[in-house]
């Protein structure tokens, strides 16, 4: 696993509360978030970091999102190595 560093278009409330809308990928791909279910200081067991982590869904998959000091990152897997 490693730490897969996204763009993100995030709404950001009067009361100060941050709601990521938009993921777009390496690639270019956008995913837009229907839905945030979980928001909570936590840090990512499988790449290291801490930060805000956000429980979101795409679609019907859920994912998390976390926020680590202004940058935003997923959890991705790997890419097999080529010989």
């Amino acid at each position: 696993m490693r730490k897969v560093f996204v763009d993100v278009l995030a709404r950001h409330d009067a009361q100060g509360q941050t709601t990521p809308l938009l993921v777009v990928w390496e690639d270019g791909r956008k995913f837009e978030i229907d839905r945030v279910l979980d928001i909570r200081p936590a840090a990512s067991r499988k790449v290291g970091g801490a930060g805000i982590r956000y429980l979101v869904r795409i679609g019907r998959h859920e994912t998390v999102l976390f926020e680590e000091e202004g940058r935003w990152f997923v959890e991705g897997k790997d890419a097999p190595e080529r010989e």
